[in-house]
């Protein structure tokens, strides 16, 4: 009957012995890993601090095994970082924009605090001390930077080169209070005027404006939907026969280094996708824009360069400021009409709740 084998992370009786220089080596065989058993010694001036060591030695030993990876907890972070990225591309799960994105933020923001340290020296301390050093330049980065330090050191974790995420201790970052920034009526007037001025504006030379510019604003302003997504509109997605006229939102334009700008079959994320009933200005906007359109393909963009390319969403960035300096309206950002539209609706449903609520 075969004997069984040692059980991996054990080892055998300790033996001390004493050098001719009057030093104590500690050693015994130990079962690593991989299954193989290996001697393991430490040396030190007593006999006790020596077998002290050799025990510190095998408890760690025992908690950081080596993984599949190649990676130990004496391994440096930027070692890890390396791989997160590598496993981030085998998974294949997050869309192009947002490993780009994650990258960027790693890079950027976390490695240069952690390049010179191992992962066995990164704690729950160090993680937090980082995290609120850098929340007092920016919450936003300090934000950014939480999500991929935790995911790095996740994948850690997984692969059994730490024995827990120290990202999941750290405090809470506190969101400084501030109030939405949103435009307010007037604004909402200037903006329009502005807009209208310029594209009626006489042209001596060169092309007319082709009003798109203020039909993305007011379709913005009628889905709350980010500039990408409205960019994206297909001719299919609007549906202006039925009693209440609404739009689909189901795509995002994206522009990537070294990549043509094209329509993403999905906004930001999967559940994105919705459709939106669409408010008297918003319906003008979008019949007037597909009556400019000759060729009514339902996978045509509504919105389009003068050569049928999607537009990409810098250049509407950069022209509407352009526009909004002329006018001088200052701060218009696409955002600020996201923010805009779902603060009036937040307040038009606490209306409604009051009204509905009845007196005690």
């Amino acid at each position: 009957m075969a004997r069984p084998r040692t059980p991996i992370g054990t080892f055998g009786n300790i033996t001390t012995t004493r050098t001719p220089g009057g030093r104590y080596v500690a050693r015994t065989r130990y079962r690593d890993w991989d299954g193989k058993s290996r001697h393991v010694q430490t040396t030190s001036s007593t006999r006790t601090s020596a077998e002290r060591l050799l025990k510190k030695k095998l408890a760690e030993r025992d908690l950081f095994q080596p993984g599949f990876s190649g990676i130990t907890a004496d391994s440096p972070f930027p070692t890890l970082v390396s791989y997160w990225l590598e496993d981030m591309d085998l998974e294949d799960r997050l869309s192009r924009t947002t490993r780009l994105l994650y990258e960027r933020n790693m890079r950027t923001l976390v490695l240069p605090f952690f390049k010179d340290v191992t992962l066995r020296e990164i704690g729950v301390a160090r993680c937090d001390y980082f995290l609120k050093q850098l929340a007092k330049q920016s919450y936003n980065r300090a934000r950014q930077a939480r999500v991929v330090l935790r995911l790095a050191l996740a994948v850690a974790v997984r692969h059994e080169i730490l024995s827990r995420n120290p990202m999941d201790h750290v405090s809470r970052l506190r969101r400084p209070p501030r109030t939405p920034d949103i435009y307010s009526w007037d604004e909402l007037k200037a903006i329009r005027a502005g807009i209208s001025a310029w594209e009626h504006r006489p042209i001596k030379a060169g092309p007319k404006p082709d009003g798109q510019l203020g039909q993305i604003v007011e379709l913005m302003l009628g889905t709350s939907a980010r500039i990408g997504e409205v960019l994206a509109i297909r001719l299919g997605d609007v549906d202006l026969e039925t009693s209440i006229p609404s739009v689909r939102i189901s795509g995002t334009i994206v522009s990537r280094k070294d990549e043509p700008t094209h329509r993403q079959d999905h906004p930001k994320t999967a559940r994105s996708v919705r459709r939106v009933a669409l408010p008297g200005f918003a319906l003008h906007a979008a019949r007037a824009q597909i009556e400019k359109i000759r060729f009514a393909h339902p996978n045509a963009l509504l919105f389009s360069t003068r050569v049928g390319t999607p537009h990409t969403t810098n250049n509407i960035r950069r022209q509407l400021r352009a526009v909004m300096e002329q006018a001088g309206v200052p701060d218009v950002t696409p955002h600020r009409f996201r923010r805009t539209v779902a603060t009036a609706i937040n307040e038009i449903g606490g209306t409604a709740a009051r009204v509905r609520t009845p007196r005690a």
